[in-house]
């Protein structure tokens, strides 16, 4: 039976420390570039990932304690200052950071193939 197991629904059938490498690659190239193109279960699962890290980096902590808690969630400190320059950017949003565009379906496993980027 399985009840009370943590269902992830967007990247199912894949271990724990691979769920956490294909967020923390994805979010990591996305506050590089701006957009990447991915497969829609991917994106869907580092929508909540790049919104909090934003949240994060538009609250009241100090800069040195911003860097130290978004650190770990991506691997560049090229990146750790992007997510903070994202912070000061949406600083009067409220939320919805990210926008998620569908490009075409892979030619290999008919997987949606969809842009996403920072609004």
């Amino acid at each position: 039976m399985r009840h009370r197991v943590k269902k992830h629904l967007h990247l199912n059938g894949k271990d724990k420390a691979h769920r956490k490498s294909v967020v923390r690659n994805l979010t990591t190239a996305l506050f590089e570039h701006g957009a990447i193109t991915t497969t829609k279960k991917r994106a869907l699962a580092i929508v909540p990932v790049v919104e909090g890290l934003i949240e994060l980096a538009k609250g009241d902590h100090t800069e040195y304690n911003k860097i130290r808690l978004i650190a770990p969630q991506v691997f560049t400190e090229k990146s750790s200052r992007e997510v903070l320059k994202a912070g000061e950017t949406y600083k009067d949003r409220t939320g919805g950071y990210t926008r998620i565009t569908p490009l075409k379906y892979r030619d290999g496993d008919s997987a949606i193939l969809v842009k996403i980027e920072l609004v």
